[in-house]
């Protein structure tokens, strides 16, 4: 029996709840140290504790305290002082080799925010589930309406990537770095992923969300596992014209397949998606009745599953 719609919002959004059962939860929790920020009143990741064991903490930058289990960065006040701080540590763990993940380094710095929006730092992309902050996204489903009826472009991703490999994706997508818009990383995510020139996706995307949820890292992942990581994904549909194709323009998407909607709910079933992809896909197909509350008995927990207010401040807009 292949995996339902809610199994696959399971798959994504894998932090248990507190409400579900209160004293697994603390129990779940004691595997974790609090990421926090000094003057900031919020916690801001969940780091595993075997991670933070790992780091060399300078003491002049960084509390850590084992009976509360929180990991406090003490350097600012400015953000500039902080990110500066966090730089350092992180390069002193890739030179010692004390983490797989940093070993995909991508120069892209990730934002980390406080209450209100308040931007606090960044660091760069690959460390961020290492400190279990939020990260932000953009998704993209690109359709195409044909007298066979609604088809999807998917993409499958590279045998050779490093997070992954070769699952189906959705047609664009990617990480929004510090200050960086979400409409702005969609155009030049689809030009990079999908070769969708700027004038075809202005001219034909549409803005219809969010999704959220915490993922805890598995091995296909790549890297350590069981990094928490919860994730904003800002949602576009591009309903294409029949002649534009989506096509690869780097190495990371072997090819784009126009699948049918039942070819897509077939894939899904299989489990050939990346979790998040699939996640999109669900809301794609909720947002276009496709999945409606008549032929799904889960409808509402699926809804609430993918729209997960999560444990940390958020910026709907990533810039203010």
């Amino acid at each position: 029996m292949g995996k339902s719609y809610l199994d696959l919002a399971h798959e994504c959004d894998r932090f248990p709840y507190h409400q579900d059962d209160p004293a697994a939860y603390a129990t779940h929790m004691e595997k974790y140290h609090s990421f926090r920020v000094q003057g900031c009143d919020s916690i801001l990741g969940y780091m595993v504790n075997e991670v933070v064991s790992r780091f060399d903490w300078p003491t002049e930058s960084w509390n850590i305290d084992a009976e509360s289990r929180t990991v406090t960065l003490i350097a600012g006040p400015t953000p500039a002082e902080r990110s500066q701080a966090v730089a350092q540590t992180l390069d002193l763990a890739v030179k010692q080799d004390r983490f797989e993940v940093l070993r995909g380094w991508r120069n892209e710095m990730y934002p980390v925010f406080g209450p209100g929006g308040e931007f606090l730092l960044e660091l760069e992309r690959c460390a961020s589930p290492l400190f279990g902050i939020v990260s932000y996204g953009i998704h993209a489903t690109a359709y195409v309406e044909t007298a066979e009826g609604l088809k999807l472009w998917v993409p499958r991703r590279s045998k050779t990537k490093q997070t992954y490999p070769s699952m189906l994706d959705n047609t664009v997508a990617g990480g929004m770095s510090t200050g960086e818009r979400p409409y702005e990383c969609l155009v030049r995510e689809a030009m990079e992923e999908a070769s969708l020139p700027e004038d075809v996706v202005r001219a034909n995307a549409t803005a219809v969300g969010c999704v959220s949820y915490t993922y805890v890292r598995d091995n296909r992942a790549g890297g350590e596992t069981d990094l928490v990581q919860p994730e904003v994904e800002y949602v576009y549909d591009i309903k294409l014209p029949v002649d534009v194709i989506p096509k690869p323009n780097d190495t990371e998407v072997e090819e784009f397949c126009p699948l049918t909607v039942e070819e897509t709910q077939n894939a899904l079933a299989n489990g050939e998606f990346k979790p998040n992809c699939a996640v999109v896909l669900i809301d794609f197909f909720l947002r276009h009745g496709i999945l409606t509350a008549e032929n799904e008995k889960d409808f509402l927990e699926i809804i609430t599953r993918i729209h997960r207010r999560l444990d940390f401040p958020t910026a709907s807009r990533v810039i203010n």
